[in-house]
């Protein structure tokens, strides 16, 4: 098993910046490769980002690229999404989600094998 906590969420304005944070423990977490989805009210949970298990590739949903970053520090069992110049439409619940030894498929979340509990960010215009 692994567990996942999401922190970092909260009440923004529109073009301002958050750094959510997931922390891992569990099992060794470099086997994992990591992702952030999230869900707004009424919507299915999308794809936001997701990082190899070496942190060496990185992949961004087309909403995000240029104002997201995910990172990881293995050495901390954590993965990190920075995000800037926030939107009223990134407002959701932000889940992070480990895959054991990555997947080929980052952008289902049938694919990943463990979930946070999701964090809110709101976003107000």
């Amino acid at each position: 098993q692994v567990q996942l906590v999401e922190s970092g969420g909260g009440l923004v304005q529109a073009g301002g910046s958050l750094r959510l944070s997931c922390a891992a423990s569990g099992r060794p977490f470099s086997n994992y490769a990591m992702a952030y989805f999230r869900q707004a009210p009424g919507k299915e949970r999308e794809f936001v980002a997701a990082i190899r298990l070496s942190g060496d590739s990185t992949y961004y949903a087309n909403s995000v690229k240029g104002r997201f970053t995910i990172s990881r520090d293995n050495a901390k069992n954590t993965v990190y999404l920075q995000i800037f110049s926030l939107k009223p439409e990134d407002t959701a619940v932000y889940y992070c989600a480990a895959a054991f030894l990555g997947t080929s498929s980052n952008y289902f979340p049938a694919k990943y094998d463990y979930w946070g509990q999701g964090t809110q960010v709101t976003v107000s215009s």
